[in-house]
């Protein structure tokens, strides 16, 4: 991780198809471009590859949830229940949509606590977000459980997990909606962009309307504009160099993904060597994208004092207790309710605050996040770093 690692001949040639026709936007100008249709054609693919019917390619991840949150028809009044580990576009997507997110603990999965979610539940809950963090499995099974029993569409925030499997099935076709980026330092990058999947035709033709400002994309004499509308929507459209590029990468990332295997495994022995280490719950160590190498020592006091020696020799590992994008007791904005909008809008509405956050509220969490490291595992592994690393790890164990 990331993709841009292995950039090569396969990412030029699909961006030169592109550049030989002159045409940078997904739809229209069908004589000059020839044929060439590089969003669609990656859309296409990437239902191949997970198994979904419907694909719909947008901007980035952040805009894949807001527009799967939009077909699901979700907005001001409603609350959609997330984790609290977490990038902050999963909740910064509810928020702009005009819905208050609902945080839950995370378990050993690093990822969303089925039990913890059912006591979130109300009858305000319209959706229900778990997000596949660090490359691996939430405990979807037993979401969907939850939520079927409850009637409430789950999202699959699968921004960090793509290529990532549960028992065979790729992670973002257990839900209604699977979303996935595809930036600068995901396993298949396009630099920015992202991706809806579905077997709903019609949340598909929902998200394809609303991420091109309402159109319906039929075939009219009249050209682009001349298309009804159902209702009106944004723009989150891909260009056809992002889809170019994401045909190459997606072609890499089986074998991408079996990289970080390997070179993750290095990395878990030599962790394995500390005393009282233990390491991330995996549902399916086969199906795990292995993106990200998280193991736990005893206290955050342990932590603390592993990280130390780490970071002393040049190679210290990432504690998302201290990340302020990542983890919800970090997330000051949130906490303070900070908005440019003047009337305080999405926290404040009619002069009143909707909601207020208690960065305490979530302390399985904390505790658990506090004593945890993470490393990212790259496709291409250095030697030297590797060596170094691997070094610090045996160094660290005799602390």
């Amino acid at each position: 991780m990331p993709g841009f690692e292995v950039f090569g001949e396969e990412e030029k040639q699909q961006a030169l198809e592109v550049f030989d026709t002159g045409v940078l936007f997904r739809y229209e100008f069908g004589e000059q471009r020839r044929g060439v249709y590089k969003v669609r054609e990656f859309e296409q693919a990437f239902c191949r590859y997970t198994g979904a019917t419907h694909a719909q390619a947008v901007t980035s991840g952040t805009a894949a949830l807001k527009v799967a949150l939009a077909a699901l028809g979700v907005g001001p009044g409603d609350e959609v229940i997330t984790q609290g580990f977490t990038f902050v576009a999963t909740w910064e997507a509810i928020l702009d949509i005009g819905a208050l997110p609902v945080f839950t603990e995370v378990d050993t999965t690093l990822n969303m606590d089925p039990a913890d979610l059912e006591k979130k539940i109300t009858d305000r809950t319209r959706a229900i977000i778990p997000v596949h963090m660090l490359g691996a499995q939430a405990r979807i099974t037993e979401i969907m459980a939850i939520a079927d029993r409850h009637g409430i569409p789950v999202i699959e925030d699968t921004a960090q997990a793509a290529g990532a499997r549960l028992g065979g099935r790729h992670l973002g076709t257990f839900g209604a909606i699977g979303t996935f980026s595809f930036d600068s330092v995901k396993t298949m990058t396009t630099g920015e962009g992202g991706m809806c999947i579905t077997s709903d035709e019609e949340l598909w033709r929902n998200m394809s309307e609303y991420h091109d400002h309402g159109h319906d994309h039929v075939v009219n004499p009249g050209g682009r504009g001349g298309e009804g509308r159902r209702f009106f929507g944004f723009n989150y459209r891909m260009m056809e160099l992002q889809g170019a590029i994401g045909l190459a990468q997606l072609a890499k990332l089986d074998s991408m993904v079996a990289a970080q295997k390997k070179n993750k495994a290095v990395l878990r022995e030599a962790a394995a060597g500390i005393d009282g280490v233990t390491f991330r719950t995996l549902l399916d160590e086969e199906g795990d994208s292995a993106t990200f190498l998280a193991f736990m020592l005893p206290d955050r006091e342990r932590a603390a004092e592993v990280n130390a020696v780490l970071r002393g020799e040049g190679v210290g590992a990432i504690n998302f207790g201290d990340n302020t994008w990542h983890f919800y007791p970090r997330w000051e904005h949130l906490a303070g309710g900070r908005t440019l909008c003047k009337t305080g809008w999405p926290f404040s509405a009619h002069g009143k605050r909707r909601i207020l956050y208690d960065p305490d509220a979530l302390p399985a969490s904390a505790e658990l996040m506090g004593r945890t490291l993470v490393y990212q595992v790259p496709v291409r592994m250095d030697e030297a770093w590797r060596d170094k690393v691997v070094a610090a790890l045996a160094r660290a164990a005799g602390a």
